[in-house]
């Protein structure tokens, strides 16, 4: 056997007639269904959480769970583990959703699980997928029966539940994040499909090329139903050949997976972290980076007027006077990529990244005028001196407004030392970065000038 062909068909041991009976009912689901996890010993991946000695499998195995949200991408096992956890401690496993529940449906749940725990000692746990899209009001049900510890909560959710979950409710859960699975994790699972008679595809003469699995996981992103429901629609939409038997080649399996599905939501964390990598790769320099973040969010269709807009607050924060250049051209970038639209706009866009990305860097005008608002906001605040203030109306010079001014342009290189504040205060520190340093050059020399002015003043 080829080294490719890894995994022969396990249907090769039972006749056609058992084939077709295992085949029955069971097997109208989808293949990620039938494939949940029965148990931890089943369950891959998020080893962080589940590992051996981790908190999560410790509670789990002793049966002190209390009420938990699991939070993360699709497909990386929120729903099954949360059987898995009522499974293991014998509780009533209940079922709410986000998206179809109400809050009679919740309200029946609850008094259920107040009846069940009161006349048998069994405990409830009510699952709650997506429960990010109950309100604030829906969500404040549940805290009495949370409290009292009438029904042990599981909330699952694809968003951060420090942002979209109700404080008393995540003050009263244990949070894990569960992540992304990893591209062996995911092989390892197409495996054991493949070879499972009665929850998998072992029903079926498949032979897989090792190269064809690796694809999918690769592709799928970390994300199990994608891999499993691809493998499935592999299997069953490839004809077989003359010895009866179904070979899935990596053709095959790029066809049956046609788009690598970025995850991404749009309000959500892939939203906020991705944006978040972009300016902080363009800040640190590396346009490499900077690209991939771009591309990631052009792929899964961000606005690119939120890209563009967050490259021109990083021309002038993180770039800043070392290249004043890269603010002008993020503006344009704004601009063109309003006015082209998709799929153009990426050639702006990447345009602007990388001209920031490998700009000199200066965050002192950022930092200067925070340094002048904690000023403002906390300090004395300062009248305008005499001389500054507005002398252009009719009797503005009664009042000796205006009276002193000297205006720069009148004197040599179009600088004059006099008092434009009232008192010594320096906000603005530049540095030596790019074009800053012929700018730190001449202010170093106008505050000498202007410290010798107050100087004179002072006798």
């Amino acid at each position: 056997m080829a080294r490719d062909e890894l995994f022969p068909p396990a249907a090769d041991k039972f006749p056609a007639a058992a084939s077709a009976a295992v085949a029955g009912d069971l097997h109208s689901r989808p293949l990620a269904a039938r494939m949940r996890p029965q148990s931890l010993a089943e369950y891959v991946g998020q080893a962080h959480i589940l590992g051996p000695g981790q908190l999560l499998r410790r509670a789990i195995e002793a049966d002190r769970i209390q009420s938990l949200i699991f939070y993360g991408p699709p497909g990386t096992g929120k729903t099954s583990l949360a059987q898995i956890i009522a499974r293991q401690t014998k509780s009533k496993f209940e079922r709410l959703s986000g998206v179809e529940s109400n809050v009679a449906d919740m309200r029946r749940v609850l008094s259920a699980a107040a009846n069940r725990l009161e006349n048998t000692g069994a405990s409830t746990i009510l699952f709650i997928d997506e429960i990010h899209r109950f309100n604030k009001s829906q969500q404040d049900v549940l805290l009495p029966d949370v409290e009292s510890g009438v029904i042990k909560l599981i909330g699952a959710t694809t968003h951060n539940p420090f942002f979209f979950v109700n404080s008393p409710l995540v003050s009263r859960s244990q949070i894990f994040e569960l992540r992304p699975l990893a591209e062996e994790d995911l092989f390892a699972l197409l495996q054991s499909a493949l070879q499972n008679v009665e929850r998998g595809l072992g029903y079926l003469p498949i032979v897989a090329a090792e190269t064809a699995l690796r694809h999918l996981a690769r592709i799928a992103d970390g994300d199990a139903r994608k891999a499993l429901n691809s493998l499935e629609i592999a299997a069953l939409t490839t004809a077989p050949g003359a010895d009866g038997g179904i070979r899935l080649t990596l053709e095959v399996a790029e066809q049956s997976i046609q788009k690598k599905a970025v995850v991404y939501d749009g309000d959500g964390d892939a939203h906020y972290d991705t944006i978040s990598a972009f300016i902080k790769s363009m800040r640190g320099s590396d346009p490499d980076a900077a690209l991939y973040w771009l591309a990631k969010m052009i792929h899964a269709g961000e606005d690119p007027r939120f890209i563009a807009r967050r490259i021109v607050i990083c021309a002038a924060e993180d770039v800043g006077l070392a290249d004043p250049m890269a603010l002008v051209l993020a503006n344009a970038c704004l601009a063109a990529s309003e006015f082209v639209g998709w799929p153009e706009a990426r050639i702006p866009l990447a345009e602007a990244a990388i001209y920031i990305a490998t700009a000199n860097k200066s965050n002192s005008a950022y930092k200067a005028i925070d340094a002048a608002l904690e000023d403002v906001r906390s300090g004395r605040t300062l009248a305008v001196p005499e001389h500054l203030r507005d002398g252009s109306y009719a009797g503005a010079q009664r009042l000796g407004h205006g009276q002193g001014y000297q205006y720069a342009h009148d004197s040599q290189d179009h600088f004059v030392a006099q008092d434009y504040l009232g008192v010594d205060k320096i906000f603005y520190v530049p540095t030596e970065q790019g074009v800053e340093k012929k700018i730190k050059e001449r202010l170093e020399n106008w505050r000498k000038q202007f410290a010798e002015r107050r100087k004179a003043a002072k006798k």
